[in-house]
């Protein structure tokens, strides 16, 4: 796996990764991943992040069953960030926040405060078993 060798991981063994929608071209979400969530990625076609705050590998949509399928995986010019291109699937439209939205970038500066400017699409309640 040479071809991991050449992403600039930070001090801490992660790359900062962005999920983009491939239809619509939303950025759905931000995320870390170590070495073994891009191999596992690539080698499932599904999205793996390395959870900070758990410590651990997180196959997304593991719990909520919004699976993120991967289409790509390209790398920028400095070889310091990842951008998926992915189909968020278990919910119409998916999912990709823990908010319920469909992204996760969804309060926008207005007039010097932050409006959240996407609809809750399910109760994180009903979506995670916490």
């Amino acid at each position: 796996m040479d071809w991991l060798d050449e992403i600039k991981w930070d001090a801490d063994g992660l790359v900062p990764v962005i999920a983009q929608e491939q239809g619509s071209g939303d950025v759905l979400m931000f995320a870390w991943m170590n070495r073994d969530a891009v191999a596992r990625t690539a080698e499932l076609g599904q999205a793996v992040y390395w959870s900070r705050s758990r410590g651990k590998l997180w196959h997304k949509g593991e719990e909520s069953g919004h699976v993120q399928q991967v289409h790509s995986i390209r790398m920028d010019c400095d070889n310091d960030v990842l951008l998926l291109t992915i189909t968020q699937h278990g919910h119409e439209p998916g999912i990709a926040c823990h908010t319920g939205r469909h992204s996760c970038f969804f309060q926008r500066l207005e007039n010097g405060r932050w409006s959240s400017v996407e609809p809750v699409l399910k109760d994180p309640a009903t979506i995670y078993k916490r």
